[in-house]
């Protein structure tokens, strides 16, 4: 059988490894998997496995900071990706759809409508949460509204799927890759808002550099924007940008401050690491994580995180304790995403 995958994005971050993940999976069950992405999109992760895919117009209204503005506009563009959709799976025959995410999920879920095809969507925003539950089965992830729900139609809630292959990391090999002013004997601190390193994250990574916390405090993504290479300048802080080593990195941390979204805070406690979810880094969301991992996951605002950070670190051991308890249910989701999808697949419209 052949899945389709339509993924919102740049094909760099967390809806790409979310598509990828659940396509291992349905690989895995003997699917052939392709995938289409934004003509804009420079599909990184993708080149990074040596796997092609095809362009189309796949709009982005600005997921939970959408305006009326941004959503009208993504909508009239949603005209032209459903039938570019359209058109793409008839060139492909794919025996489901799956939309992967925002504008990926809706025009993923619209297009195959309008083609009779079988479709899933994965869904973390409130408008591909109203869209694709009305056409077809969808995932809500926990960044989605309706995460947790029970009993409505089309709906089932899933942690985000993860590759079971992030917890299998060597801190040896991440330690070879440290710069000298690495110190072993303290905890590891690390700093991320994904593939890309929003402005809050880098300010929270600076701030802390200059309070009297000893730990390394290690900084992973590529700055949106250039000029947030400037709060990175303290000695004291590693700076190790985009990497494809993350599961290495993982298995050395101690505690990572995130952001409160996506699916690297599902790596993270996959992993069993303590986590920091900082509040507002992308655009002033908040999903409240911490509620979908009690004991595992605090959250905090920039102004108090150094405190909250300190808490963290002296309670590091019962949070990995409830991080491990979770993790089980994380690595899992992959393999209750695949099933609801091959269930669809299965059907005939």
């Amino acid at each position: 059988m052949k899945a389709l995958f339509i993924i919102t994005g740049r094909g760099i971050g967390g809806d790409a490894v979310m598509g990828l993940n659940i396509a291992q999976n349905l690989s895995n069950r003997g699917f052939e998997c392709e995938f289409a992405l934004d003509r804009t999109a420079p599909g990184i992760l993708f080149k990074k496995r040596s796997i092609k895919w095809y362009k189309m117009l796949i709009p982005q209204a600005g997921g939970h900071a959408a305006t009326k503005s941004s959503l009208f506009k993504a909508a009239l563009k949603a005209l032209k990706g459903t039938w570019e959709g359209y058109k793409l799976i008839k060139k492909v025959k794919p025996d489901v759809v799956v939309g992967v995410i925002g504008g990926g999920a809706v025009i993923g879920c619209l297009s195959a409508k309008l083609a009779r095809v079988p479709a899933v969507g994965i869904s973390n925003t409130p408008t591909d949460a109203r869209i694709c539950r009305i056409l077809n089965p969808t995932i809500m992830l926990p960044e989605s509204g309706l995460f947790g729900i029970k009993g409505m139609k089309n709906v089932h809630s899933s942690y985000s799927p993860i590759d079971p292959k992030i917890t299998m990391g060597n801190p040896d090999n991440a330690l070879k890759r440290m710069p000298p002013s690495f110190k072993e004997d303290l905890p590891t601190i690390l700093f991320s808002s994904g593939s890309s390193l929003f402005e809050l994250m880098a300010k929270a990574a600076k701030r802390i550099s200059e309070t009297d916390i000893e730990a390394n405090i290690v900084v992973v993504g590529h700055p949106l924007k250039k000029d947030f290479e400037g709060y990175l300048q303290s000695p004291r802080i590693i700076k190790l940008g985009y990497i494809d080593w993350v599961p290495d990195l993982y298995s050395l941390v101690d505690l990572a401050v995130l952001s409160d979204d996506g699916v690297m805070i599902h790596e993270a406690i996959a992993c069993k690491v303590p986590i920091i979810a900082l509040k507002g880094v992308k655009y002033g969301r908040y999903h409240n994580m911490a509620s979908v991992f009690p004991g595992a996951v605090v959250e905090s605002d920039f102004n108090n995180l150094e405190n909250t950070l300190k808490r963290a670190l002296k309670m590091k051991d019962e949070m990995m304790e409830k991080a491990s308890y979770y993790g089980e249910k994380v690595i899992k989701a992959s393999d209750r995403i695949a099933d609801i999808i091959v269930k669809a697949a299965m059907k005939k419209i």
